[in-house]
């Protein structure tokens, strides 16, 4: 029997405008972790370039669940939710990898590690939360760095579509900046209204 960890982490829960982020990672054991950290401690540079290596190399997933989605369930439920979404993507490419990776894949058993205090609501697998996981393990500064990118870029293509936010700076968090343009022409299409700006 195999046993695969699976890391999860999640990118957006403080801005006040934009989606939340979330990845779900399983490392070959072959991985060059002296790339990885905790994607906040990475310079922009860094975490792309570990972000290229993780999709080439790793089994992956993301999950976006958007404003209108936070604003109905909460940020809470909506990161755990992008994190089953990340989880679901990354299950359907499991077996090739597996293959690609001499790994048996019917005999297998998934384990996973979350960052923070909360674990998605999965099925099938052992699921536990360590507040700074994402300092600590591997899998998990993986997949907190597949989500910052991901929503890092998501900011910034929404920074074309509404240049006066400035989003493509500061990625929707409460900049005062930020919160000085929501006052003086209103939120965004993409302002999470159940945030105070």
């Amino acid at each position: 029997m195999v046993k695969l960890i699976c890391g999860f982490d999640e990118a957006g829960r403080g801005p006040l405008a934009g989606p939340v982020t979330a990845g779900a990672v399983i490392l070959p054991d072959d991985f060059p972790v002296e790339i990885l950290n905790d994607s906040k401690k990475l310079s922009e540079k860094k975490r792309d370039a570990a972000e290229k290596i993780i999709l080439e190399k790793a089994c992956w997933g993301l999950g976006i669940v958007d404003h209108e989605t936070i604003d109905r369930m909460n940020i809470l439920k909506a990161s755990m939710y992008a994190m089953k979404l990340a989880y679901e993507m990354m299950i359907k490419k499991l077996p090739e990898w597996c293959q690609q990776n001499s790994i048996e894949n019917s005999q297998f058993l998934i384990s996973g590690i979350t960052d923070g205090t909360s674990v998605p609501d999965i099925d099938g697998i052992e699921l536990r939360c360590e507040p700074k996981a994402d300092g600590k393990y591997p899998c998990v500064m993986a997949a907190s760095i597949v989500a910052k990118v991901a929503r890092d870029r998501i900011m910034k293509e929404m920074d074309a579509l509404y240049p006066q936010y400035g989003y493509a700076k500061h990625k929707g968090y409460p900049t005062p900046a930020h919160r000085k343009i929501c006052h003086e022409i209103g939120p965004s299409p993409i302002q999470r209204m159940s945030f105070k700006y």
